[in-house]
């Protein structure tokens, strides 16, 4: 079942701006973490952006300055804002829950079909 649906991604160029937005089905923030994560070609996907139950934000340290996680409660929806984004940004960009999965291992929400951003000139 598909939980988050993101969108806003794009082609843009280097020192460019996005701002992803990720759609949440049911009421999650304040019930658990949630997070921004991305793929980039070729390596492991990983988590850049991360807000907690108590709205404590958190980021990578390739992200730190130039992207902002931000809410909207009664829209259900949070935000990655992107600034000065580089080529090493290129990646399909996943919203999800943090932790990913229970204390039973199970799994909280599917991951979504993402949103790809591409930095190139």
């Amino acid at each position: 079942q598909v939980q988050f649906v993101e969108s806003g991604g794009g082609l843009v160029q280097p020192g460019g701006s996005l701002r992803l937005s990720c759609a949440a089905s049911r009421r999650i923030f304040g019930v658990l973490g949630v997070g921004w994560y991305r793929r980039a070609p070729g390596k492991q996907r990983e988590l850049v952006a991360s807000m907690s139950t108590s709205s404590v934000t958190n980021y990578a340290d390739s992200v730190k300055g130039r992207f902002t996680i931000s809410r909207d409660h009664a829209k259900n929806t949070m935000y990655l804002e992107m600034n000065g984004l580089k080529s090493e940004d290129t990646a399909v960009y996943y919203c999800n829950t943090i932790p990913l999965r229970d204390t039973y291992g199970r799994a909280y929400y599917a991951w979504g079909q993402g949103t790809e951003v591409t930095v190139s000139s």
